[in-house]
């Protein structure tokens, strides 16, 4: 009996190496697979906080909250099942999938630039603030919010992905899961620290301390001017993912001369001087050609979109 249990105890303690170490490798693997996707990480950040601006500080972190679930949503019940069935019985299909994500994207930048240049739909608040009209606009940028982060996500999750496709299925999910939670929780916390900011500020200002008071004053009157930059770098971020994510994927389903060009131009970009800012100058090069192209194919479909309702109006009224 005593033999028994001993025996027992050693298969026991045997497991729980074996789960501890698959523990390790689906924590090492989720971490090498967050770092492969951080470029799109540092977008995600760039972007959400445009859709916070405006409106009043006791709103910010409800919002943040409400856009980070929605985040968690997308990632775990849409694009978590179709990634993992596709990449286990038709992984071909994945690169045509982002291409459509890659395309929203850029139709999404390009509208934004459309708006700010003067054209698109103006509604009835005009330049009201985004406190000023009520749930029901609270509501719709929560909604665009959820909706540029299922692409944003999507790619998250094809890049993570695409660096543990070798293991095997249950391992691949487990490490999708925790990329999942990670990233959520790094890009919306960074999130609700960049639009709190100026609450930071102010408690700061009102301290005994000259230092503080001076600190706090200036976060209090840098902080409109930051978002301002990030509701651009947002849009910026927009382009250049989306452009980028169509030319990787367009040659990943077999047209490879638009991914062949984009690295032609870093390797030139990046061959004009050694050392490490040549590298610099390789990742910039890529970067604003990336975002060219998606300001480019965004802006034609801006134009459709704008164009087909426009004529579908003109035909009624001729009736």
């Amino acid at each position: 009996m005593a033999g028994g249990l001993v025996a027992l105890l050693d298969d026991v303690a045997a497991i729980a190496k074996v789960a501890a170490a698959s523990i390790d490798d689906i924590g090492a693997a989720a971490g090498k697979a967050s770092i492969k996707a951080a470029g799109v990480v540092v977008d995600d950040t760039a972007v959400t906080p445009r859709y916070v601006h405006g409106f009043t500080p006791d709103r910010e972190l409800p919002i943040i909250r409400k856009i980070a679930i929605g985040s968690i949503r997308n990632k775990l019940l849409i694009i978590l099942p179709v990634a993992m069935i596709l990449s286990q019985f038709l992984p071909a299909a994945l690169p045509y999938l982002l291409i459509a994500g890659g395309l929203f994207l850029c139709y999404e930048g390009a509208e934004k630039v459309y708006e700010a240049l003067g054209g698109g739909h103006h509604d009835a608040h005009g330049d009201e603030p985004a406190a000023e009209r009520g749930p029901e606009f609270e509501k719709s940028m929560i909604s665009g919010a959820i909706r540029t982060d299922l692409i944003l996500s999507a790619e998250i999750m094809v890049i993570s992905l695409s660096s543990v496709e070798d293991e095997p299925f249950v391992t691949r999910l487990l490490v999708l899961v925790v990329v999942a939670f990670l990233i959520t929780a790094l890009v919306y916390g960074v999130v609700a620290l960049i639009v709190k900011m100026d609450d930071v500020g102010l408690s700061l200002a009102q301290r005994k301390s000259a230092f503080s008071q001076r600190v706090g004053r200036g976060l209090v009157a840098a902080m409109p001017k930051v978002m301002s930059f990030l509701t651009v770098v947002g849009i910026a971020a927009m382009l250049w993912v989306g452009g980028h994510i169509l030319l990787v994927n367009v040659g990943e389903a077999g047209f490879h001369w638009p991914a062949d060009v984009l690295h032609d131009v870093e390797h030139w970009a990046g061959d004009l001087v050694s050392g490490g800012f040549g590298g610099f100058l390789s990742w910039t090069a890529g970067t604003v050609t990336s975002a060219v192209v998606g300001l480019v194919l965004g802006a034609i479909v801006v134009l459709v979109m704008h164009l087909v309702p426009k004529r579908k109006k003109k035909g009624a009224e001729a009736h």
